[in-house]
């Protein structure tokens, strides 16, 4: 994936009027189209009847110059200005290109206010920058970039910013994996369950993106373990829907889990997962889920003859994560380290517990 962000230099239109036009006022010498005591030699370059004019120090007299040693010491003087103070500017518009599927909406919600806000050139530069990424991070598009431009003639002290962005060429992903039978740790602490969990042998996702151009994620996935267990996963994540600013997501599940090994149970999840907050660290969900327990063997523990049969599981969870892997889907390096807060119990007939959990995942490359 591309990206990046850039000043727009060319001599039509050149890039310098950004901090030309936020400075004429300030500009020592006359401006080009001011009158002036002094005899003024013709300019090389033919007048294109535009405005955004820029004063430049005598240090290297830039008349004297032609071509492209004069174009480059126009920009030259420019980023000196720009080095040496703040140069005022306002955004006169944002302008979105190349999005034929994703909502502009979508875009102008995500970076509209981040690119309005500064009120200076060196502001601006950064806010660009924060908003690329931000772009990235939504996953659907191959390439972003940031161009920034004057504004137009009659609105001097102006800029536009041009997102020009390319969506992704393939809008899905999917995968299957095989794995030898083995045992890994999992590193887990709870207040109802320690315990070893097998590895999935065979795995197998499926997503597509942006399907109706919000940036939704829709994916389906399916496990199945040595131990006869089996997961199938469906789950939608929207990362903005209007005004709401935080992401939503919503999952369903049936787990099917055999801890006949490791206990005497047989457990059975029909799940539902709705989250109400996320951000980079912290997240905040519901769970809903009809959960039967049943103990073939006969030789369960007290506590989970207690549990057996049918159980409503209401919780609320919050989960804090630390997250240095290359992808949280599917990680070939790096790690991460998940605590999360469980309350249950949250209807009036429902099974009551409180858990807590740490885990620490480390990437199967």
């Amino acid at each position: 994936m591309s990206s990046g962000f850039h000043f727009h230099f060319s001599p039509e239109t050149p890039a310098v009027a950004i901090a030309a036009d936020s400075t004429a006022e300030q500009a020592p010498n006359p401006a080009p189209h001011e009158p002036s005591d002094e005899p003024r030699k013709a300019p090389d370059q033919p007048d294109r009847g535009e405005d955004n004019g820029v004063d430049f120090d005598e240090e290297d007299d830039p008349e004297e110059l032609d071509g492209p040693a004069a174009y480059k010491e126009k920009v030259k003087a420019v980023f000196r200005r720009l080095h040496a103070e703040p140069v005022r500017i306002r955004v006169h518009d944002v302008i979105i290109r190349g999005n034929f599927k994703t909502r502009g909406s979508l875009i102008e919600a995500e970076v509209g206010d981040l690119l309005r806000s500064p009120g200076t050139v060196q502001g601006l530069v950064r806010a660009s920058s924060h908003a690329n990424a931000l772009l990235r991070r939504l996953d659907v598009f191959d390439s972003v970039s940031i161009t920034l431009d004057a504004g137009p003639p009659g609105f001097p002290g102006t800029a536009n910013v041009t997102i020009q962005v390319v969506e992704a060429a393939r809008p899905y992903n999917r995968g299957i994996f095989f794995f030898p039978k083995k045992e890994e740790n999992f590193n887990a602490w709870s207040l109802t369950l320690v315990a070893l969990v097998i590895s999935w042998p065979v795995e197998g996702w499926f997503m597509l993106k942006n399907l109706f151009g919000y940036g939704d994620m829709w994916d389906v996935s399916g496990e199945y373990g040595w131990d006869q267990s089996s997961k199938i996963d469906i789950g939608v994540y929207l990362p903005r829907l209007k005004s709401i600013p935080t992401p939503l997501t919503a999952r369903a599940s049936i787990l099917s889990e055999d801890w006949l090994k490791f206990s005497s149970y047989k457990e059975r999840l029909l799940g539902l997962k709705f989250g109400l907050l996320s951000t980079w660290h912290h997240n905040l969900s519901y769970d809903l889920a009809w959960r039967t327990l049943t103990d073939p063997s006969q030789m369960a523990s007290e506590s989970i003859r207690r549990q057996l049969g049918h159980n409503l599981l209401s919780a609320l969870s919050y989960a804090y994560k630390i997250d240095k892997r290359d992808s949280e889907f599917r990680p070939t390096k790096g790690y991460a380290f998940v605590s999360t807060s469980q309350v249950g119990g949250l209807w009036k007939n429902g099974l009551r517990f409180f858990r807590q959990v740490l885990m620490q995942l480390t990437s199967r490359g």
